[in-house]
């Protein structure tokens, strides 16, 4: 029979509650176990990690094969000073789409801005550009 030491789900819908439990690596996720090793809360801040450390160690002595979660959590067990892990929130595809919409449009221009800009010329008062109007057209007989 393989022994995994593995994460045991328990808690309420969307408040996740770990056991770290000695189970057949056949049994499902959070079926039958040998035995409770520990307890994980990730919702804690920090998060709580309770571990009997001695005998997770005995069941790796007999070669119990650890979830990389456990081993990671096991680490953190061992060494008193070691923080647990905090989980930085990370923002949705839509949040993020909706900051990067909103920076493009604090960084875009406006419309006066705009053309002022694009003016290279200075405005040539009416009298004269009706002038030389007339005088494109007296040169262009083709019109």
């Amino acid at each position: 029979m393989a022994v995994k030491i593995r994460l045991a789900r328990t808690g309420a819908k969307k408040i996740p509650l770990y056991r770290i439990v000695a189970a057949d690596s056949r049994a499902p996720r959070d079926g039958r176990f040998i035995e409770i090793l520990g307890r994980y809360n990730p919702r804690s801040k920090p998060s709580s990690i309770e571990l009997d450390v001695e005998r997770t160690q005995a069941w790796i002595d007999k070669g119990a094969q650890m979830s990389p979660t456990v081993a990671k959590l096991f680490d953190i067990a061992k060494n008193p000073d070691a923080e647990a892990p905090v989980k930085e929130p990370k923002p949705s595809k839509k949040s993020r789409a909706k900051a990067s919409e909103e920076s493009a449009v604090a960084t875009e221009p406006s419309g006066a801005e705009v053309s002022a800009e694009n003016d290279t010329e200075p405005p040539v008062p009416e009298e004269t550009a009706e002038a030389s109007a007339a005088e494109a057209t007296e040169a262009d007989p083709e019109q």
